[in-house]
C-alpha cells in the first residue's frame, strides 16, 4: 500500500517547531536543542525539504511596513463551476499580487481571498479588474479587517 504522508519522528516535529519560530537559527543549535548532531540535523532537513514538508525559507515581513495596511477578505461565488472555469478562476487569483491567499472551498461560496492593499481605491481598481470584469464571477462580498489579532504561519507539530 502506497504511503500517503511523509513519516515525522519526534526528532523531525521538534526540528520543525524550532525552525517555525526562526529558521535563521544554526543547525549546531537545533541539534543541541534536540539531542542530534549538526549533520542528522541538516541530513533530515534536507529530507522534509525534497518531501515537499518544508515548502520554502521565507521572511514573514509586516504588510503595513511595506505600504500595505489594509487586509481585506473576499468570498467570491462563480456563475458557472465547471473545471475549465474554477480553474481560470485559480490563475486569475494566483497572477494578482494583492491576494495573499486563496481557498477554493465548499458552501455557499466558492473561494475565499485574503487579499492586501495600500488603500480603499487600490481595492476598487482590485475589484474592478478581478470581479466585475469577469463574467464568471457571480458575486464577490468583501470584509475588511479592523485589527490583526493574529496571522500565524506556525502548523502544530503534535
Amino acid at each position: 500500500m502506497p504511503e500517503t504522508e511523509p513519516r515525522l519522528d519526534a526528532f523531525d516535529r521538534a526540528i520543525l517547531a524550532i525552525l517555525q519560530q526562526d529558521n535563521s537559527i544554526p543547525q549546531r543549535v537545533i541539534g543541541e536543542r534536540v539531542n542530534l548532531s549538526a549533520p542528522a540535523v541538516q541530513r533530515r532537513i534536507r529530507r522534509m525539504e525534497a518531501q515537499g514538508i518544508i515548502r520554502a525559507n521565507v521572511a514573514v515581513v509586516d504588510p503595513a511596513a511595506l505600504g500595505h495596511p489594509i487586509t481585506i477578505f473576499v468570498e467570491v461565488e462563480l456563475v458557472s463551476e465547471t473545471a475549465p472555469d474554477i480553474d481560470a478562476a485559480k490563475n486569475a487569483f494566483l497572477a494578482a499580487a494583492e491576494v495573499q491567499q486563496c481557498y477554493y472551498v465548499t458552501g455557499e461560496v466558492d473561494f475565499m481571498l485574503v487579499v492586501l492593499v495600500p488603500s480603499m481605491a487600490a481595492y476598487e481598481a482590485l475589484t474592478r479588474r478581478l470581479f466585475f470584469a469577469n463574467p464568471n464571477i457571480r458575486k464577490f462580498r468583501s470584509f475588511v479587517a479592523m485589527d490583526r489579532v493574529k496571522a500565524g504561519l506556525g502548523v502544530p507539530v503534535d
